[in-house]
């Protein structure tokens, strides 16, 4: 068993997450960006308007990571609709997200620098380093108004994150 999930680790198998649904989410204020405009985002302020769809992803400009921002940009619009806000988290510096988020982005979400702390807290780090520096798995987390996580999908392959989030967001209980 060990030696299989060596064998995965090492050749980009699905990353699992360690928080479960239930599990409640760490805080954290971090810089993020909107439409190339920096800010800061603390997770409970976020939390105060309805869920949170926080998807960590390895590294900006990568062809897998654009496409994934590209497809939560076009159902951003849905994300709202069902009364939730999209975030998109990596360990990139925030003068790298600023370009990201009003390129691949389209300026329609932010995209936040998660440090250390926040991946650690979050458990997404990546076993290895990506040309040269660490990174985070690719890691999509539905965080209920109450800061507990409400659904996990972790999966190097960035094709099902929007679809599954999205309809994990539609499930949660609508505020009054």
């Amino acid at each position: 068993m060990r030696r299989l999930a060596l064998t995965l680790a090492l050749f980009g198998a699905p990353a699992f997450a360690a928080l479960a649904p239930g599990a409640k989410a760490p805080d954290f204020t971090t810089r993020g960006a909107i439409a190339g405009k920096i800010f800061n985002v603390t997770l409970s302020e976020q939390l105060k308007r309805g869920p949170v769809v926080l998807y960590f992803f390895p590294a900006a400009f990568t062809s897998g990571c654009n496409a994934e921002a590209r497809a939560f940009a076009d159902k951003v619009g849905e994300f709202r609709a069902a009364g939730a806000t999209v975030i998109g988290m990596s360990a990139d510096p925030v003068e790298q997200l600023r370009k990201f988020s009003a390129t691949e982005c389209a300026g329609k979400f932010a995209v936040a620098s998660a440090g250390p702390g926040v991946i650690r807290g979050f458990d997404v780090a990546f076993p290895r380093q990506i040309q040269g520096r660490s990174v985070s798995s690719r890691t999509s987390y539905v965080i209920a108004r109450d800061g507990r996580v409400a659904f996990v999908h972790s999966d190097m392959n960035p094709a099902e994150h929007v679809s599954t989030t999205l309809a994990a967001v539609k499930k949660l209980p609508r505020a009054r």
